[in-house]
């Protein structure tokens, strides 16, 4: 089977859940070759890419390819492009996986595709356009498909492979050095999962009124496992931190389940987390255009129907 690259994500050694889900999508087209770049490499980050199906992992644990920013990872993709002749590159279509994989493009003279949500055989992608008016299908016609998947479009699924390592080295040009990193500040992580990477989102909207009203947003997050996330009105408002900000100019997110709470549903929020697998909208007005969108909707005040979703969902767990 033709091997594709899988660009690993991970945080202090840790396999991040998009490089899982990138793994099982790539075992549906070929053989999955894991690229580990940086420190961080170990027994556990092996075994854990061997159950969901690597069958070779290239290993260039570096410490000198974190001290730059984005451009070592994207020199030894190039490398491993030419020495290995991949059918495709899989990368996590986050801001830097993006980066990386338009500086790919340039440097292998190849195609690229980013923000796909599906990728069928012949490397053909689903992509979500316009703000997420028109739905497409893409291919890449020169050079070696480079793709970047949105986080939660492909659900993972552990299948056990050989994970057989290959230890790679790369020297950085000096382009590559040009940007260093000075500094890396630890932000504190809460127990909600990731934005970008959780299951279930729960967002709020102009229609929460205030900052303090955001906590039935939270309370119904806590009680489902779920991430928090906001509308542009409800982050420009001030009433929650803008790094939670759904939407074509904030965060696009794919989860298995979303929940819009005084959304209206404009198009920039649209656009940001209409591939969601199940959309369900609360909002009082029932000509709101989330209502379009959604595939479950309830009419009515989103203070009474929340705090009543949470207290239902505490009684059965």
């Amino acid at each position: 089977m033709a091997e594709i690259l899988v660009l690993v994500e991970h945080v202090d050694g840790a396999v991040k859940k998009v490089t899982l889900e990138l793994l099982t999508l790539a075992r549906s087209l070929g053989s999955p070759s894991a690229v580990w770049a940086g420190p961080g490499y170990s027994a556990d980050a092996k075994s854990k890419l061997a159950e969901y199906g690597a069958e070779k992992v290239y290993v260039a644990d570096s410490a000198e390819i974190a001290d730059f920013v984005v451009a070592p990872k994207v020199e030894l993709l190039a490398q491993l492009v030419s020495s290995a002749s991949p059918a495709a590159v899989l990368v996590a279509a986050t801001a830097e996986g993006k980066e990386v994989a338009g500086r790919l493009a340039i440097k292998t003279d190849s195609g690229v595709i980013t923000d796909a949500v599906g990728l069928g055989d012949g490397f053909v992608a689903e992509q979500s356009i316009f703000g997420g008016g028109v739905n497409v299908r893409s291919k890449v016609a020169k050079g070696t498909p480079i793709v970047a998947v949105r986080p939660n479009s492909t659900a993972p699924e552990p299948s056990t492979g050989a994970a057989a390592e290959e230890q790679v080295s790369v020297s950085l040009s000096d382009a590559a050095k040009a940007a260093r990193v000075v500094e890396r500040v630890k932000q504190e992580k809460g127990a909600r999962p990731e934005l970008a990477e959780a299951a279930i989102v729960v967002s709020g909207g102009r229609g929460v009124g205030s900052a303090e009203n955001f906590s039935i947003i939270e309370r119904l997050a806590d009680t489902l496992g779920a991430a928090v996330g906001a509308s542009r009105a409800a982050t420009d408002a001030g009433w929650y931190p803008h790094q939670f900000q759904v939407g074509q100019t904030g965060k696009t997110v794919s989860p298995q389940l979303y929940i819009a709470a005084g959304i209206s549903g404009a198009i920039q929020h649209r656009a940001g987390m209409q591939t969601a697998k199940t959309i369900v909208a609360i909002n009082k007005d029932p000509e709101a255009p989330i209502f379009e969108l959604a595939d479950f909707g309830v009419v009515g005040d989103l203070h009474q129907i929340v705090p009543q979703l949470a207290e239902e969902v505490e009684k059965r767990k």
